[in-house]
């Protein structure tokens, strides 16, 4: 799908600190959508039931009063003091004014930080006569006193003042600055401050893109008069197709040119540091009732709430005391305590008494603040030992050594559910791999029953991922027998096929202007079946706004700009008889209105889906929704659809079954994910049975200075969090693979291509089954250009792609070209060596100049300038393709 921009994907943006985020309880016209990370911890557990549960008041009885009152007279047989560090936030604002200065050409920008600390600006220009980059190095004269130029593209420079901190920048017209970028710095902490996870971006003449990150200026505005403001027309809008129904502003008469008269914003933010309290845990023992004393002290301010539980025996799993309980005491799922600390006289902190049974192991307990905010011991509970009220050796070493706790953003008590679920679920994929090698070895299933077993074995891994979030755990490789004797009693779909897929996009951006595209395709089918292809990906089928199919509109009306819905159908049937799968592009996300309500806005679809506001989100601003808020990203230039209503949810579950009954499509390729959630894609895909399904999560790399970081992990971690969602029931492109091909190959950094493990750095080395690789398609290449793969070097993203696991994906415009007889050999190559989506890789080489690795034992292949040959020894390996900077061996 072509998004509203692709810039983030190609640009140069710093990486998001999880430190600094918008104030959740204050949201503005321009507020920061800014996500909130924890500084540790394990992620939301996705087994965990989630509805409000009934808490037990429990009442302090007297029984103990005696122990209590005589406890000061007790011997302490235990104490111990844990270091916290306690997150607390301060609430300021950014402020930025572009003020005209004495004429037209001449203005003065200020941007400002009521935050305590250090703060840096961070910025750069826009020439308007540089078209290949967003930052370049300002003018000397323009720099504000004690700024600092940062390589080669940036300045740095102080903000001033007490309470409030500024700085000033002058702007004149006869720079030719078509915009200005910066970000905020706190030098104190390191940490980065940005607009919407972006760059902030001044823009000083016309900007046509909708581009998120833009502030102030509002789009077709120009502050520049005469001859500049003309040439900055010429220079940043020209003349190009729109994406997918957003229409140009220019006219046959030329830009628009609005002067600007000044703004001022202020953006609200919450600053987090790390303050430092302590929790001093004593316990007393009472000879005549043989019970324990345990007593909590802490100088965190405000509430505290405890929330405890004891252990029996060697083990550490939580388990409820008996009664009666401390005042201020509730139950918790039956499996933990929470008491309310009482403060201390002066509210210096607060205290809390605890008698215990004698004969307990131990006392566990982790702090809670709020609903999002727990203190642990370094990602652990706090343990106090009480056997024998003697603190062992080994765990007094182990307390002392975790003696600075870290906030860990997580419930306790899913931790403790957790340990006992994981347990159960790898107890299940052992059974499993031992059923699937005893079989193998007994000869006794088919390689189609296997694959089925190894089905179950990778949805029981996303179950584990979803508790393991931090660590992505290897699932073994199976090798499957071909020997067929037994059929398989189950039918298991999970949208991955067999996992030999080879998937063809069989369209590009321009494809809807011949009038009879599906026509064309069915004259190469057999061609594409002949080099290899067994997937087809077509293009959206729908009536749309945008000829390109992505504004679909009414959902049951398959005549196109393509062909009619019989050519469609005939088409289909074509790919069939020999032998390939079809994809069908659906676009689930948003959807065209046929007319306006009584507001004039654009929200009551026709057709035989004749939805009105309710099938729209809440929280779209343009299109006045009366749904619930969405639950992902918004596409702004049309009606989002509201998927948690169920009635919609019905209707796009009939409507992609009839897809599959009367076109014939096999499976989906789902549109611009990121708009909503992955569970109602796992509800459509588990009703319609795909044999393949991939979506379009697509957001930007993490990037430094401009400069891609070597880490992508936090953005194949967002693409792996959606394949989970769906419980593992479609794959994902992988954006990440793309990225960093991208760089290594275009500045010849091929290290980028194993991660800090030896793995492959994008999707296909976290989780290979489920990633769609690809170099190309009809957003980033044709004649759109969003993100063009280096040009004259395909050949080596093609090398790689069609050698490692995953399933690869290859463009209609590159076979279809000077580049199909190769594609086709490394076609041939893969199905000869019978590499699928979970091969196994092993990387060799990855220097400055060359990348090279061994997949399954019997490919090798290297691409970039530099020399590799494969292993010697007892293997002999013989040239198999070779082209411009890669070649390929395989076993002789």
């Amino acid at each position: 799908m072509s998004t509203v921009t692709i810039e983030p994907l190609a640009g140069h943006y710093l990486q998001r600190s999880p430190k600094l985020y918008p104030n959740p309880k204050k949201t503005s016209q321009f507020s920061l959508n800014y996500s909130r990370r924890p500084l540790s911890g394990t992620a939301t557990l996705r087994f965990c039931d989630y509805r409000r549960r009934r808490t037990v008041p429990i009442r302090a009885r007297s029984t103990d009063a005696a122990v209590i009152e005589t406890s000061e007279q007790l011997d302490v047989v235990f104490t111990e003091t844990f270091s916290l560090k306690r997150p607390e936030r301060a609430v300021g604002k950014i402020s930025i004014r572009l003020d005209k200065g004495k004429d037209e050409e001449n203005w003065h920008l200020s941007v400002g930080c009521s935050l305590p600390g250090k703060w840096i600006l961070h910025w750069g220009v826009h020439y308007t006569d540089d078209t290949g980059s967003e930052w370049d190095q300002p003018p000397p004269e323009m720099r504000p006193p004690g700024s600092m130029a940062i390589k080669d593209y940036a300045i740095e420079t102080p903000l001033q003042g007490e309470a409030f901190q500024e700085v000033k920048i002058d702007i004149s017209s006869k720079w030719s600055i078509g915009a200005i970028n910066f970000v905020l710095k706190d030098e104190e902490t390191g940490v980065w401050y940005q607009h919407r996870g972006r760059d902030f971006k001044i823009p000083l003449v016309d900007c046509l893109d909708d581009d998120a990150n833009i502030i102030g200026v509002k789009k077709e505005s120009n502050i520049w008069s005469g001859s500049l403001g003309k040439l900055s027309n010429i220079l940043l809008n020209p003349e190009a197709s729109p994406s997918k129904g957003e229409s140009s502003s220019i006219d046959g008469s030329g830009a628009k040119n609005r002067r600007l008269e000044g703004f001022y914003e202020e953006h609200v933010i919450v600053k987090e540091t790390l303050v430092d309290n302590i929790v001093n845990v004593s316990v007393k023992q009472c000879p005549e009732t043989a019970k324990n004393i345990l007593c909590i002290d802490t100088d965190i301010p405000g509430n505290v709430i405890l929330h405890w539980g004891i252990c029996k025996g060697d083990t550490k799993i939580w388990e409820l005391p008996a009664m009666p309980y401390p005042a201020e005491t509730v139950v918790f799922k039956n499996k933990a305590l929470r008491t309310l600390l009482q403060r201390k006289e002066g509210g210096n902190g607060s205290s809390g008494l605890f008698t215990l049974d004698g004969g307990l192991s131990g006392f566990v307990f982790v702090v809670k603040l709020d609903e999002n905010t727990w203190l642990n011991c370094n990602g652990d509970d706090f343990y106090v030992p009480l056997s024998n009220g003697t603190l062992h050796l080994e765990e007094r070493k182990q307390n002392e050594e975790s003696n600075s706790s870290q906030l860990a953003n997580r419930l306790p008590e899913e931790s403790q559910e957790g340990s006992v679920y994981t347990d159960e679920i790898i107890k299940e994929i052992r059974s499993l791999v031992s059923d699937i090698s005893s079989e193998k070895s007994r000869k006794t299933k088919n390689k189609v029953t296997q694959e089925t077993i190894l089905q179950e074995i990778e949805k029981l891994a996303a179950e584990a991922y979803g508790i393991f979030r931090s660590s992505i755990p290897t699932i073994p490789e199976i090798a499957v027998s071909d020997s067929e004797v037994i059929q398989p009693d189950v039918k298991v779909t999970s949208g991955t096929g067999t996992g030999f897929e080879i998937l063809c996009q069989g369209f590009n951006w321009e494809s809807h202007k011949s009038g009879r595209w599906y026509k064309e395709l069915h004259e190469k089918a057999a061609e594409l079946s002949s080099l290899g292809f067994s997937v087809i990906w077509l293009p959206p089928p729908t009536d749309s706004v945008s000829p390109e199919g992505y504004m679909p509109r009414d959902l049951y009306n398959l005549n196109s700009r393509y062909g009619s819905f019989d050519e469609l159908k005939v088409t289909v049937k074509k790919f069939h008889e020999v032998g390939i799968k079809v994809l069908g592009d659906v676009v689930l996300n948003h959807r065209c209105a046929s007319e306006r309500n009584q507001n004039g806005i654009w929200n009551i679809f026709g057709g035989r889906l004749n939805w009105d506001e309710r099938a729209v989100v809440a929280d779209d601003p343009h299109f006045q929704g009366r749904g619930n808020k969405s639950s992902g990203d918004n596409f702004h230039a049309a009606p989002n659809i509201d998927h948690s209503q169920e009635f919609v949810r019905k209707d796009i579950r009939e409507w992609l079954l009839w897809l599959r009954e009367e076109i014939g499509y096999d499976g989906w390729r789902l549109d611009f994910v990121r708009g909503f959630w992955g569970g109602y894609v796992k509800d459509y895909l588990e009703a319609t049975e795909p044999y393949f399904a991939v979506g379009e999560f697509w957001d930007s790399l993490v990037y430094t200075y401009g400069e891609m970081d070597h880490n992508q992990d936090p953005h194949r971690q967002r693409i792996i969090d959606w394949i989970n969602a769906t419980n593992g029931t479609a794959g994902a492109f992988d954006v990440t693979t793309k990225g960093i091909l991208h760089s290594a190959i275009e500045r010849c950094e091929y290290w980028r291509l194993s991660d800090q493990k030896g793995k492959p750095p994008g999707v296909v080395g976290w989780w290979p089954s489920r990633a769609v690789t690809f170099i190309e398609n009809h957003d980033t290449g044709s004649t759109q250009g969003h993100w063009r793969f280096p040009g004259g070097k395909e050949m080596q993203g093609y090398a790689y792609i069609l050698t490692h696991p995953g399933t690869p994906s290859v463009f209609f415009d590159h076979i279809f070209s000077g580049y199909q007889s190769e594609i086709g050999n490394l076609i041939s190559l893969r199905k000869r060596n019978k590499i699928s989506c979970r091969s196994m890789v092993v990387i060799t080489k990855a220097e400055r100049d060359v990348y090279a690795a061994v997949i399954d034992d019997k490919v090798a292949v290297k691409i970039g300038p530099g020399h590799y040959e494969p292993p010697s020894g007892h293997q002999r390996w013989k040239m198999a393709a070779e082209g411009n900077n890669y070649k390929v061996w395989e076993l002789s």
